[in-house]
């Protein structure tokens, strides 16, 4: 079933805990015979099997003690954790991470010169604060200008081929390059949590087997909106809601670390019971899954027409929050002269540049 076409009434995947429960295949020497005859004793888990006594268990389940030892062995070094130093991280980081650039210059000033991988980056806003926009513009300069490929999960029906031509076409007058940039963005629809869940998750295995050149190469994955997809869920006796919405934020989460992939997510605006105040739907909870958060808003006298949009950078792991820029949410300006009519070569490399003090290289169009 291609990505995003699962049932709207499938089954939430499994957590990641249920790796945790004994399986024949789940490492070298676990059988189905052996999974069995230790279900017996009351041992299903990794946790279990580990932390028991073998030598009681091979005596009462019948089993080699060796072959016991060594499959203990095999899980261990298979679900422990090890350790790593801070340096080692560190150097990790450097080697690990990239800057994209957004296309929009007073934007990545507010993210520190642009989103990174490995992190999430949330867009928040009211009704007609420009995220959808913001969105189509990175997703356009993505795959334009940084030749990457952009995985967009549309959740409100606010994408359109159209709209994304039209930016392209503010960016070259070049048919073909449009067209390419066109095929960079991988459009999925998912109008549910569970077809989101699905859609990150058959993602993350077609990157892990390389089933496509495209999904392995996927440097941006846009999420427009989360909260189309879980405050439906949220509410009420709706306890399920909180425990679905985290999952999605792990999803999210480990996506982007362990894929290297800069995820970025809108978030909608509601009202404060007591107070009245706005502020960031999904509650306290979400409020710790993006790295950074980005509040946009109308521009004093811009009005809901206009491109002009306030941004405020509210969360940051970098920069000080509370940061302003004033930012054009339109359309590039005149159509810029093609990468390859500049006498240049058309292709993306990777530029080591300093950002706030460390390493990190920038991607950017040559």
């Amino acid at each position: 079933m291609p990505p995003g076409q699962a049932s709207p009434s499938a089954a939430p995947p499994g957590p990641p805990g249920n790796m945790g429960v004994l399986r024949a295949g789940l490492c070298p020497g676990l059988t189905q015979d052996t999974v069995g005859q230790l279900r017996t004793r009351g041992i299903r888990t990794v946790v279990d099997l580990v932390s028991a006594d073998l030598e009681d268990v091979a005596q009462k389940c019948a089993l080699s003690y060796k072959a016991l030892v060594a499959l203990r062995r095999v899980l261990l070094a298979q679900f422990s954790a090890f350790p790593c130093n801070g340096a080692d991280l560190y150097e990790e980081l450097k080697t690990s991470t990239a800057i994209l650039s957004t296309g929009i210059q007073s934007l990545d000033k507010l993210l520190d010169a642009g989103l990174y991988t490995g992190e999430v980056t949330e867009i928040v806003g009211g009704p007609g604060s420009g995220k959808t926009q913001v969105c189509l513009r990175v997703a356009a300069n993505v795959a334009y200008s940084l030749q990457q490929n952009v995985l967009y999960i549309d959740s409100n029906g606010g994408l359109t081929a159209s709209r994304i031509l039209q930016l392209l076409q503010a960016r070259t007058p070049d048919e073909e390059q449009q067209a390419g940039a066109l095929q960079r963005i991988q459009v999925v629809r998912a109008f549910d949590i569970f077809q989101m869940l699905a859609v990150l998750q058959d993602f993350r295995g077609a990157v892990s087997q390389q089933v496509s050149s495209a999904s392995a190469t996927v440097k941006v994955v846009v999420v427009d909106s989360v909260t189309a997809v879980v405050s439906p869920l949220l509410g009420g006796q709706q306890r399920e809601g909180l425990a679905l919405m985290m999952q999605l934020a792990r999803e999210l989460k480990t996506l982007a670390r362990d894929l290297g992939v800069a995820v970025m997510v809108t978030n909608h605006m509601t009202r404060d019971r007591d107070s009245g105040d706005l502020k960031p739907a999904l509650g306290r909870s979400w409020s710790f899954v993006p790295s950074t958060r980005i509040l946009l808003d109308i521009e004093e006298g811009a009005g809901a027409s206009g491109s002009w949009r306030r941004a405020r950078l509210t969360k940051s792991p970098r920069l000080p929050t509370g940061f302003q820029e004033v930012v054009d949410i339109g359309t590039w300006g005149p159509p810029e002269q093609s990468p390859a009519s500049q006498g240049r070569s058309d292709r993306t490399v990777l530029l080591i540049g300093k950002s706030r003090g460390h390493q990190a290289p920038h991607l950017c169009a040559r």
